[in-house]
């Protein structure tokens, strides 16, 4: 399987730690993430990792609003040109907006903060080259699949992207990775399936992908009435209009183990099966490790199963790198479940 992968990652390292559920914590999501990944997957022999190719704006173009976009190229620089702040800084906002209050023109960058996020991370000097670069990254493996050279191929992104909506970004997310390659599928007429394991729920993808009836959105994760982002996720949430039935939501209890984890992934598995995609995209987040903090309590040798569930789907697949941060395991998780699709791990 081949790997795509880009140094440019390293240009975003948040460093400034925020609340979170009531305690202080430096960010979970830096570069030796991507490193760790990358290690292990070179020790892995499992194929060889590849440079990506520039894809510009027009696939990003299908997925976040051209409003969205400017301010998120441009947000850094006129952030520090109006607060005076240093070049090593970082842009976090803290002013939003009454609900339902309509936005005239913006009047000071640290409003456009408010406006455009739904959450409190911070943006760097080098957040959208980064960005962009997770972009490439994952439009060169979905190119890769959906071209036919590759029936399944493996993004490295960094940042991850499903948290990000079409217009906000939130949860350490900002271009939405996994949407943007399965817009890109869909365009060429290909029924599309998107299946998120990341620990958390994949809010940005839902909310892009609600009302269309040739992508399905099928998620596992930790149940949003106790776990971020709490305001979806719910077994409820089906789609609206044309997508009515297209999004399908599993949410499940802290310290879920594979006895747990694995009926419901059968479940969504027979979802996907019943869409009949032509092709499918992991939002492969490894958070539900039991080294994760907190989370649920899978286990190395469960990754491989998760592998091998997938690929028993017999549809042209790329994963695309979501979450994951425990630094001891994502690596070994990671190749876990590429493993388990190329039919090197166990059962």
């Amino acid at each position: 399987m081949h790997t795509f992968a880009s140094d440019a990652h390293r240009q975003h390292h948040p460093r400034q730690p925020f609340h979170d559920q009531g305690h202080m914590i430096a960010p979970p999501e830096v570069p030796e993430r991507a490193e760790r990944i990358r290690a292990a997957i070179d020790a892995s022999g499992i194929g060889p990792v590849v440079a990506p190719a520039a894809y510009g704006l027009d696939a990003v173009r299908r997925v976040h609003t051209d409003d969205y976009l400017e301010f998120l190229e441009h947000a850094f620089e006129r952030w520090r040109a109006a607060t005076g702040a240093p070049a090593d800084a970082e842009a976090v906002p803290y002013a939003r907006p009454i609900r339902g209050q309509p936005r005239g023109e913006p009047h000071h960058p640290i409003e456009a903060f408010g406006w455009y996020s739904h959450d409190s991370d911070a943006i760097l000097s080098g957040t959208w080259p980064a960005a962009i670069a997770a972009v490439d990254v994952t439009m060169s493996a979905w190119q890769a699949v959906a071209d036919g050279t590759a029936r399944n191929a493996y993004a490295l992104a960094r940042p991850p992207g499903h948290h990000a909506a079409a217009d906000s970004y939130a949860g350490y997310c900002f271009l939405n990775n996994a949407a943007i390659a399965a817009a890109a599928w869909a365009d060429r007429g290909a029924r599309v399936a998107i299946l998120d394991v990341d620990y958390h729920h994949g809010n940005g993808t839902q909310q892009i992908f609600w009302e269309r009836a040739d992508v399905c959105f099928v998620s596992l994760h930790a149940d949003p009435a106790r776990e971020y982002p709490f305001f979806s996720g719910y077994a409820d949430e089906r789609g609206a209009g044309p997508g009515e039935g297209t999004t399908r939501n599993y949410p499940l209890p802290l310290g879920t183990d594979w006895a747990g984890y694995e009926p419901a992934l059968d479940d969504a598995i027979g979802v996907i099966e019943g869409f009949a995609p032509d092709g499918l995209v992991v939002s492969l987040g490894v958070d539900t490790a039991a080294e994760d903090y907190d989370t649920f309590q899978l286990v190395a040798g469960d990754y491989p199963r998760l592998g091998a569930a997938i690929t028993r789907l017999g549809i042209p697949t790329v994963f695309v790198q979501e979450g994951g941060y425990d630094l001891d395991a994502i690596g070994r998780n990671v190749v876990g479940v590429l493993l388990g699709c190329e039919g090197g791990g166990s059962n």
